[in-house]
């Protein structure tokens, strides 16, 4: 048995999620709890060089772990992973190798579009970098009207494709260009951002210098009345004024105790 501590975690995480099992204790920023070796390998595998919201999480062990049961945790964490939550379910949907990185899951992407249609009937999202179309689709599958833009002309056919796969494709507007331009002569309800992370993004830390899009927000918060971010999990949300941030977890055998995105969410100007 080792008595466990794991320190980093913010108060707007879920942290028993995060934890998983076991008879934590929470102590301000950190939670332990006494946990067998096996158990406390897996959370120390699947906390390696984590940051959630900026705040780098560290898991610590005594008496320490064996170093056998830290590379198992490990190799058996690496193979958890390939058990996500599902991009697209359905059959017929076009992906290049960027858009599959970024897609956000089906179902949490329904989920989002679900909570914002919540906030009334018609509502206007801008959706600000679509990429293959996951989150517009969500929108629109939601009730809500989307005004799409993305700047790669192959990617948005694909994300004009994958819609007509769901059957939405007639409440999305695509639009073909430079969003950080574009959106300076748009309004709506609900400007959505999810910029590109890039394939080697940083899980141990990420600002907005590693994120240019989010300069957007500055100069369209006026014409919106709310503005909604999908960043990763190790963003500092400190950087971002006004922030309102959540820890959304996966729905997989694979993730579900893993943050798979933060939704931030920062009010806008428009009435």
């Amino acid at each position: 048995m080792h008595n466990v501590h794991v320190h980093g975690l913010l108060p707007w995480v879920d942290w028993r999620r995060l934890l998983g099992p076991g008879e934590w204790v929470h102590d301000g920023p950190g939670a332990h709890a006494p946990l067998p070796t096996h158990a406390a390998a897996d959370l120390d595998a699947r906390l390696h060089n984590v940051a959630i919201g900026g705040s780098p999480l560290r898991v610590d062990c005594v008496p320490p772990l064996p170093r056998a049961a830290v590379r198992a945790a490990r190799t058996t964490d690496a193979r958890r992973r390939r058990e996500a939550t599902p991009g697209f379910t359905r059959s017929g949907v076009r992906l290049d190798a960027e858009g599959k990185v970024s897609l956000t899951p089906e179902a949490l992407a329904l989920q989002l579009g679900e909570r914002v249609a919540a906030g009334g009937a018609g509502l206007t999202v801008v959706d600000a970098g679509c990429g293959a179309g996951g989150n517009a689709i969500g929108f629109a599958r939601a009730g809500c009207t989307v005004t799409a833009i993305e700047t790669s002309a192959s990617r948005l056919a694909d994300a004009r494709h994958n819609a007509r796969i769901y059957g939405v494709d007639d409440r999305i507007r695509f639009v073909h260009g430079d969003a950080a331009a574009l959106v300076a002569g748009l309004s709506g309800d609900v400007l959505f951002l999810d910029p590109p992370w890039g394939t080697d993004w940083s899980r141990s830390g990420m600002g907005i210098v590693d994120l240019p899009l989010l300069d957007i927000i500055v100069a369209s918060r006026a014409r919106f009345r709310r503005i909604l971010l999908k960043l990763p999990p190790s963003f500092r949300v400190h950087e971002l004024p006004d922030a309102r941030p959540e820890a959304i977890f996966g729905l997989g055998a694979g993730d579900n105790r893993r943050v798979k995105f933060l939704l931030v969410s920062i009010p806008g100007s428009a009435h």
